[in-house]
């Protein structure tokens, strides 16, 4: 490798590596409250959707419907804390009868936390962030929203699909927005053979607030709500 070569690529400075090995220690906090914070919380559902919406959205009076029909009906509910539906849904939640949490991550423009949180965990990085949204939730409840809500809805796919996390119902509110996507699944993943017809089947795709909450109970009749020892053991690899 010639001179120029070498300049091309600079030896790393003692203290940028002290600095990437102290990360691991605040990633470990991150997890660690993460885990004594939520504990509690079951039986849990983590709703996602646009931080975009003001209160006057329709979706926005959605979201906050049905995030109260779930704390009454005894779940806690997941959010991520910020502005738009995550507000409606710790709004929904904070006035019904169950814990109302919020996931907040630190952003270069700012994310302004909601204040209908019982509970508040602050994070840096979105892949511990994440893991808390899996860990505790007996169902994911997605609204629209744009290229976060659909991290989260393929991430939760992606984990359940592969066998990394248990079988939760996924349920998908406002069967108009999202009636293209699914079928581009359809028409498009299920053709190409990238995913399997049966992959269809864990998603559900309801308009009214009540049918959020039948179709969790729905999936629970003859299930425990709990996950098993096997899948307790497997989510520790999440």
């Amino acid at each position: 490798m010639n001179d120029q070569a070498k300049s091309a690529h600079p030896k790393i400075k003692d203290s940028d590596l002290t600095r990437e090995s102290w990360k691991v220690f605040q990633i470990m906090a991150e997890f660690v409250e993460g885990f004594e914070k939520l504990a509690g919380i079951k039986p849990s559902v983590s709703m996602f959707g646009s931080a975009r919406f003001q209160p006057d959205h329709p979706c926005y009076v959605l979201g906050e419907k049905i995030a109260r029909l779930l704390s009454d009906a005894g779940f806690s509910v997941i959010s991520g804390g910020g502005p738009g539906l995550m507000e409606a849904f710790n709004r929904g939640a904070y006035a019904g009868r169950s814990q109302s949490v919020g996931l907040n991550i630190q952003l270069p423009d700012e994310q302004i936390s909601n204040r209908h949180q019982n509970i508040s965990l602050y994070f840096r990085h979105f892949f511990t962030r994440k893991v808390m949204f899996v860990k505790y939730a007996s169902a994911y409840v997605v609204l629209p929203g744009g290229f976060g809500t659909l991290d989260e809805l393929a991430e939760i796919l992606t984990l359940i699909q592969t066998g990394k996390s248990r079988q939760i119902p996924i349920i998908l509110v406002n069967s108009g927005f999202w009636s293209g996507l699914m079928e581009w699944f359809k028409g498009t993943l299920v053709q190409e053979g990238t995913i399997s017809p049966e992959d269809l089947g864990l998603l559900q795709v309801v308009d009214e607030p009540q049918q959020v909450v039948d179709a969790i109970f729905g999936y629970y009749k003859d299930r425990n709500i709990e996950p098993t020892p096997e899948e307790r053991y497997r989510q520790l690899e999440l």
